[in-house]
């Protein structure tokens, strides 16, 4: 089962005192980074926000967003009056001590540290709220979870049938290869009759052996045309295993891409390099796709 990297998902969790929306994008990356925005409050809980994400995605990058809000009637902010008081008193001391006039109102002392008291942050902790905020974001992810199955629905769709054109024209490279070498010996024979037939020298067959035979091992694909083989096998296994592997996809995408090349390199045919041309192109596709596989 093939997983995409981008996708989305929310979900929110209520109790008496909280409502917490989770809110989770991914896009694609070589490697998991997750970044996440939530109140300073909740910092504390940092470590256990991420590995939550991490046992469900394990590649692209995860925007987390998190909007904490309460539903108590009761104020989240309380004014400290003592701490108040005191800055006035501080205040009446220097004024008397500048002779300035004091101001009218203490609305400026109220931005002052300690002025205001967090009222939530005495009565609750963040440890106190993580079972609601899990519950939030595991329901951001299993809505994201949904929405990338999808679209691995999709991508696997188009690596089958990339896979499917690669293994078509590899059977006709198969087919072309054993003739490559006799019609490379019936064009040399062809062409050295040619060109003795007004010479007093006759052909030495020995010699035409031998340069047929350097010209065999030089053009050889047989081990290639194999192990391009065993790579789709295994291709087609992994995209059909319950588990995403989009990054070992990628390597055997570059071994296939490797092998591919080397049979265009070495066989001298011009059927053969239209077929490695047409399976280049497949391969071009498939690691586009990848490229967006968890």
């Amino acid at each position: 089962m093939l997983l995409g990297m981008t996708g989305f998902g929310s979900a929110t969790a209520e109790n008496d005192r909280l409502s917490v929306h989770a809110e989770l994008r991914t896009v694609n990356n070589r490697y998991l980074k997750v970044s996440s925005r939530y109140p300073d409050f909740y910092a504390k809980l940092g470590s256990q926000i991420e590995k939550l994400i991490r046992s469900s995605v394990s590649r692209g990058t995860v925007n987390l967003t998190l909007r904490i809000d309460s539903l108590d009637r009761t104020s989240d902010y309380l004014l400290d009056e003592e701490v108040i008081k005191q800055y006035w008193e501080q205040l009446k001391h220097l004024s008397e001590a500048c002779h300035t006039p004091l101001p009218n109102h203490v609305d400026s002392l109220l931005t002052l540290p300690g002025a205001a008291i967090d009222n939530y942050s005495r009565s609750h902790t963040p440890e106190s709220d993580w079972p609601l905020i899990e519950q939030a974001i595991r329901g951001a992810l299993q809505e994201l979870t949904e929405f990338r199955k999808k679209e691995g629905e999709s991508a696997q769709a188009d690596l089958e049938s990339s896979n499917q054109i690669i293994r078509q024209q590899l059977e006709v490279v198969k087919e072309k290869a054993p003739r490559v070498v006799t019609n490379y010996r019936d064009r040399l024979h062809q062409r050295l009759a040619d060109l003795l037939k007004d010479q007093e020298v006759e052909l030495d067959p020995d010699s035409l052996i031998r340069e047929v035979s350097m010209f065999a091992d030089r053009c050889d694909i047989n081990e290639e045309i194999s192990r391009l083989g065993c790579h789709l096998e295994q291709f087609d296994s992994i995209i059909t295993s319950k588990t995403s592997q989009g990054k070992k996809l990628e390597f055997l995408v570059q071994e296939m891409f490797r092998e591919i090349n080397t049979i265009g390199s070495k066989a001298n045919d011009v059927e053969i390099s239209h077929a490695v041309i047409e399976m280049k192109l497949a391969v071009e596709k498939i690691r586009e796709n990848v490229q967006n596989v968890e």
